[in-house]
């Protein structure tokens, strides 16, 4: 058992590289081998020990970002996490002794992510198998299939490497013509890639206005981080005057470029007030709103240079422990950094796309991006542009961002969507 748990601990280490920020994919079937490989045989009881030392092999590598929020943080989620991959492998293990093991065993892989992502046992979908494919042939299948669908195939891809090495010699002609089937079938996508149809054209302005002092402390100077934001767009107003820079149908700004909420407090009011007058277009802003005594909002607003703020999109998808307290009812958690999180922030709902000068907008705000129904509920409806507004600021010195983008990329070419994303820092960009 402990060959079988060191060996689990490198094989989720290797799979971590298929991820930012070192990003081969092609080891994503790999890392699913070998954890097939080191569960198989065990009966159900014992598979969780190699299945508990793969998670930690992947998560505390994978979420290594982790620690710039909280070493005490990474230390939990990631362990949290990996408790999953050790149910796993006592699944894995029981679905081996049966004939079709290396479908059942991808199912099972897709049902855990599925699981490790949604409440209310799980809240992390990072690390998901579609998550690594953005660079290569697996993404083009993410059109047909979904995240969930190209999970699956990389999984499904991996028990049929499985198979095929641990087939005895004179029978692996099965596995391998399996797995050249799979291969065969996947290339389908490359040579009939998805295309959309145009409906019409928008130009959009991505603003970055930067993070004063140490740039990793949202906080640190907030109003300076609004004030940035004005002064580039009312910079990008000039530029448009003078004829040296087009007009855009509208302009983004990013999560948190107001900390404070906009319509109780009076200079950032004024300020977006200023900057959507001087560009003379909507600027979709990001801003944390109150809700009561105990609660708040963290919310996209359609700020009109005629008619004010309007439409708002509210984040689906709050992070727990960061932006709000699990159970805090039943929890008094008044320690380390939990302490400063005093009001939860309220998950939204929204399905319909927002109205941005005309255009239907999907948006999302920062790890919404991770999580596949607030975008697929606003796409169904019509949106025909994505727009992620994020705050870089908290991760800026790690390589969340990296994984992060690579997740929006990601759904840039599961929509067939132009996606605009807007930082405060770090990385902004259009896809």
């Amino acid at each position: 058992m402990l060959l079988r748990s060191v060996s689990a601990l490198v094989c989720g280490a290797v799979l971590s590289l298929a991820f930012e920020p070192v990003a081969l994919g092609y080891l994503l079937p790999v890392g699913v081998a070998g954890f097939v490989l080191v569960t198989r045989g065990l009966p159900a009881r014992r598979g969780w020990i190699p299945g508990l030392a793969f998670g930690v092999g992947f998560f505390y590598l994978h979420l290594w970002w982790m620690r710039t929020v909280a070493v005490a943080a990474w230390i939990g989620l990631s362990f949290l996490e990996a408790l999953f991959l050790a149910a796993l492998g006592a699944v894995v293990a029981a679905l081996s002794r049966h004939r079709l093991w290396p479908l059942w065993t991808a199912a099972a892989w897709t049902a855990m992510e599925i699981v490790r992502g949604t409440g209310p046992i799980g809240w992390m979908p990072w690390g998901r198998l579609a998550f690594g494919t953005v660079d290569t042939p697996l993404a083009a299948a993410l059109p047909y299939v979904g995240m969930v669908g190209v999970s699956l195939v990389v999984a499904l891809l991996g028990t049929l490497l499985a198979w095929l090495l641990v087939a005895v010699r004179g029978a692996r002609r099965a596995p391998l013509v399996a797995l050249l089937a799979a291969l065969a079938l996947i290339s389908l996508a490359t040579w009939a890639p998805y295309s959309s149809t145009d409906v019409g054209t928008a130009r959009v302005a991505a603003v970055q206005g930067d993070v004063p002092g140490p740039g990793n402390d949202i906080l640190y100077d907030f109003r300076q981080v609004t004030a940035n934001h004005v002064q580039a767009t009312v910079d990008l107003a000039a530029d448009v005057a003078a004829g040296t820079t087009p007009r855009p149908d509208f302009v983004l700004w990013p999560e948190n470029s107001t900390a404070v909420d906009p319509f109780r407090d009076t200079e950032t009011h004024d300020g977006i007030e200023r900057a959507v007058d001087a560009i003379g277009v909507p600027i979709l802003v990001g801003a944390i709103v109150d809700a009561g005594e105990e609660h708040v909002l963290n919310q996209g607003i359609v700020w009109d240079p005629e008619t004010g703020a309007g439409d708002r999109y509210t984040k689906w998808h709050p992070v727990a422990y960061g932006e709000y307290i699990p159970w805090r009812r039943y929890l008094d958690l008044k320690f380390g950094q939990l302490a400063t999180i005093r009001r939860d922030m309220l998950s939204g709902t929204r399905t319909s796309p927002l109205d941005v000068a005309g255009v239907p907008v999907a948006d999302a705000i920062c790890f919404d991006v991770a999580f596949d129904d607030g975008i697929y509920a606003q796409v169904r409806e019509g949106a025909q542009l994505l727009t992620v507004q994020t705050s870089n600021a908290t991760f800026i010195f790690s390589d969340q961002t990296d994984q992060q983008l690579a997740i929006t990329r990601l759904r840039a070419i599961e929509t067939g969507r132009w996606t605009v994303v807007a930082s405060t820092n770090g990385r902004s960009g259009i896809i």
